[in-house]
């Protein structure tokens, strides 16, 4: 398609990376929205003038229940008709940590014909809020669309409680595995996997995100649109501009494939 790629931003009470998921996606090129979810419910027809739906990091209702699940329900039962006919007509959706968790709660994620979940993500195993730098590599195959094109590690910060993404049954990680859908893990800054810290939370497979079978719902738990300038870089006085913003790139490859549907 040509013309401005329109995202919509899902907000809610506790959501607090609304405003920066918005300017990672303006520097990608894309005109955005910032709406409360109570918004939507009266005002369906907004998801037709999108082409990309987001849910960023937060604590949505103050995570009580579990981390992202009121918002997963609310989604669920509000919203379900809409997002369904936004995703027939090939829409993009991405959930970052706390929108992950949603999009795992509701049933999207890994997705089936009824969102029944299928996975969940837990507790960390250190008990603790995760909260530092991690890398990150593509599984072979992915089929997301967020990642394509991103050959290198990612480098990105995780800052989360309950991030341990864990599956139903040994065969659905197989068949996760299978179908492409298993896309970032966490590795060590050779690219190796490993274990506590360099991953934070214990995921089987160290999987840090996932899509669904057509590669355009991701879903991902460390925050990209935290990385979107050379100087949020930890250590970027000492890298003259030569590290790239790594984050960027998940929002620009979104962005991408929209002007080139």
């Amino acid at each position: 398609m040509s013309g401005t790629v329109q995202v919509l931003i899902i907000r809610t009470a506790g959501t607090n990376c609304d405003r920066e998921t918005q300017s990672a996606f303006e520097l990608a090129g894309a005109r955005v929205a910032v709406r409360h979810v109570n918004e939507l419910t009266g005002a369906r027809r907004v998801f037709d003038d999108v082409q990309i739906i987001a849910l960023p990091g937060g604590f949505t209702y103050g995570d009580d229940i579990a981390a992202g699940k009121i918002l997963a329900n609310e989604l669920r039962m509000r919203l379900q008709e809409p997002l369904r006919r936004f995703l027939e007509r090939n829409g993009l959706i991405i959930g970052i940590c706390n929108g992950f968790q949603a999009l795992v709660k509701m049933g999207m994620l890994p997705g089936n014909a009824d969102w029944t979940q299928e996975v969940t993500l837990a507790g960390n195993d250190s008990g603790l809020f995760e909260a530092r730098w991690v890398y990150l590599r593509r599984f072979p195959g992915a089929r997301c669309v967020w990642t394509r094109g991103i050959e290198n590690l990612l480098y990105l910060p995780v800052a989360h409680g309950e991030g341990k993404f864990i599956a139903r049954n040994p065969q659905c990680i197989q068949r996760l595995a299978g179908a492409g859908q298993l896309v970032l893990r966490y590795c060590t800054r050779a690219g190796e996997v490993t274990g506590y810290p360099g991953n934070p939370n214990g995921s089987q497979e160290h999987v840090a995100g996932i899509c669904d079978e057509t590669g355009r719902v991701f879903g991902l738990m460390p925050h990209p649109e935290r990385f979107v300038l050379t100087t949020q870089h930890p250590h970027w006085t000492r890298l003259n501009g030569r590290r790239p913003a790594d984050g960027l790139a998940v929002f620009q490859a979104g962005v991408q494939y929209v002007r080139q549907s």
